[in-house]
């Protein structure tokens, strides 16, 4: 705990007022032993005239011996690295690494920009690193505590602003009230919310791969405006006003949403990082899922305000977290102040890290290229668009439930305000049970396969859409189930359980279409991921805002017919699916983005 507060924004701000003296960092501290490579004694000398005449024996045989042991156990590390068409460089966190998954490695990289390493044509330069394999300020190395505490911290925080979304949804009747607005134009509060988040990330999470500003100084300024203007939402004088501050908090809360995945494979490695990744992911689809059970209650017995002063409350303990307890995790901006320590305590400008490198060769155009035009131009992408419109029909779906079920559960089962909320647990219910089925598919399934045929070097992105194919199953049977059987004279619980069918769905096609596209984009991942995100978030959010007409106008007595519509929809999109399975490797072969294997 002591360790993620020293490194967190509240103990750097300590440690900036009291000039280093509270949380000093190693290099600060009076008892610190300067590296030889930055100016401090050979350690190899004063190591080799302290010994006895056996040790330096055993250190002469040793010396002679570890080049040939290096040299083939180097010889053993290529060879598996050329049977996985692989190459190991730290400026591409979307590379398949050996022994790992690879592709949810390059989830971690969501709406990350993609710098690229810049050339050291100073030779004085040295370039600052680690101190050794076990650094204890190295993220990868930090304890399993220190690792949960920050998936945590992600994690609440990811939910939080996705739960967001649809706490808005209680809230519509006493704004249609309050204003004197139609039905319409009371929904467009959770689909501006939707639109900001789908767009948000364009433009504030590329700055999380700028090594000056890192995660946390996305984070934590991005999230005090989410908090400002939510309380702007909640205590909105006039409908305008109200509508202008949902979008807003939706685009300043993107970051926690786009940026979380990169957060935790900073600090998880290749093996493990699936796990924290799937259990982030289930989070970020709960929140919406929860956020009417959160404020149906407090809509009907207070007013329409509470579920938004709920949000507020929420986000301000989720930031104040956050600000208290969490690391950053961004390497490069751990390694650039490092460097900064270091020619401050030896006075040698020549010190930098990579990281500043890298940000000195980068230039404006480039980064407003790789954030904003390069995800446009790559939307047009055959593979990238339809993936897109697949996941964003499926989303799509999701979001419809919150105009359906107040028509099923309110007018057919004459349930209350806050009631009509609870049949969403059931959504969660099957979320949990979707995760740990996944995890298991990935441990037991999917990974030894997947490293079997890497180590004879085959590499087949496609193969990761086999559990969308699998999960494409659940999406139209659950809209199917759920219009036909929502009516007054079948229990309620029947449509409740076909409901819940639909995020086991949502979830494996998140966790397989999102994995499927930075693997054969490796070097647009980011962008890839970004037109993604634009795409889905725009189909979504559009269909809560004729889903009410959708379903009323076909059927007064049931919703089955607007659910078939959609469903249909689905279904015919799952034919170009199986197809992209079976031939994607010729599209990718055709276009000069992709990579081909």
């Amino acid at each position: 705990m002591a360790s993620s507060v020293k490194t967190a924004q509240f103990g750097q701000l300590v440690h900036f007022l009291s000039r280093g003296k509270i949380f000093p960092y190693p290099e600060e501290q009076p008892d610190f032993v300067l590296p030889e490579k930055y100016g401090g004694p050979s350690t190899s000398a004063t190591s080799i005239s302290g010994a006895t005449m056996n040790e330096k024996e055993e250190l002469a045989k040793k010396v002679d011996t570890e080049p040939q042991e290096q040299l083939q156990e180097d010889g053993q590390r290529k060879g598996l690295q050329d049977a996985h068409d692989i190459e190991r460089q730290p400026s591409a966190p979307h590379s398949i690494l050996p022994g790992g998954d690879a592709l949810t490695r390059a989830i971690s990289s969501n709406r990350s920009i993609r710098i690229p390493e810049a050339e050291n044509k100073d030779k004085d330069i040295i370039l600052v690193d680690w101190y050794s394999d076990t650094d204890p300020e190295n993220p990868q190395n930090w304890s399993f505590s220190k690792k949960v505490l920050v998936t945590l911290l992600i994690s609440q925080m990811t939910f939080g602003v996705y739960a967001g979304s649809a706490i808005y949804t209680p809230s519509i009747e006493g704004v249609m009230e309050e204003f004197h607005v139609g039905l319409t134009k009371g929904v467009l509060g959770l689909s501006l919310f939707v639109f900001g988040y789908g767009i948000g990330p364009l433009f504030l999470s590329p700055l999380s791969e700028v090594p000056i500003i890192g995660r946390n100084w996305t984070y934590i300024p991005s999230m005090m405006v989410f908090v400002l203007f939510n309380i702007g939402a909640a205590d909105a004088p006039n409908y305008s006003t109200l509508m202008a501050f949902r979008f807003l908090t939706g685009f300043f809360g993107s970051p926690a949403l786009a940026t979380g995945g990169a957060s935790l494979g900073d600090i998880w490695s290749q093996i493990k990082l699936p796990f924290p990744i799937a259990i982030w992911a289930v989070g970020a689809v709960c929140g919406p899922v929860l956020g009417p059970v959160i404020g149906g209650f407090s809509a009907m017995n207070l007013n329409w305000r509470w579920p938004l002063w709920l949000l507020v409350i929420a986000s301000g303990l989720s930031t104040a977290l956050i600000f208290l307890l969490l690391p950053e995790t961004y390497a490069p901006n751990i390694l650039l102040h490092r460097a900064r320590r270091l020619r401050k305590l030896t006075g040698n400008d020549k010190i930098r890290s990579q990281g500043e490198l890298d940000q000195a060769a980068l230039t404006a155009t480039q980064l407003l290229e790789e954030a904003l035009a390069r995800p446009f131009i790559l939307s047009f992408e055959p593979v990238v668009f339809y993936t897109s419109l697949y996941l964003g029909i499926a989303y799509a779906c999701f979001y419809l439930f919150f105009e359906s079920f107040p028509i099923v559960y309110i007018q057919f089962y004459h349930f209350n305000l806050g009631e009509s909320g609870l049949p969403y647990l059931g959504l969660a219910v099957t979320g949990v049970l979707t995760l740990i089925f996944y995890l298991w598919y990935l441990e037991k399934v999917f990974n030894p396969r997947f490293l079997a045929k890497a180590s004879k070097g085959i590499i087949v992105p496609e193969d990761r859409l086999a559990i969308a194919l699998f999960a494409s199953v659940f999406v139209p049977v659950s809209m199917f189930g759920f219009g036909w059987l929502a009516r007054p004279s079948i229990h309620w619980i029947a449509p409740t359980i076909f409901a819940s069918l639909l995020l086991p769905g949502v979830f494996l096609l998140f966790q397989s279409i999102l994995v499927y596209l930075p693997m054969s984009y490796p070097e647009h991942a980011a962008s890839v991921l970004a037109a993604n995100d634009m795409i889905r978030s725009l189909i979504a959010g559009a269909f809560p805002l004729f889903g009410h007409a959708l379903f009323t106008n076909l059927g007064n007595e049931s919703v089955g017919k607007g659910c078939s519509v959609v469903g249909g929809i689905f279904i015919a999109l799952i034919a170009p699916l199986w197809a992209l399975k079976r031939y994607g490797h010729h599209l990718r072969r055709w276009s000069k983005y992709a990579h081909v294997y």
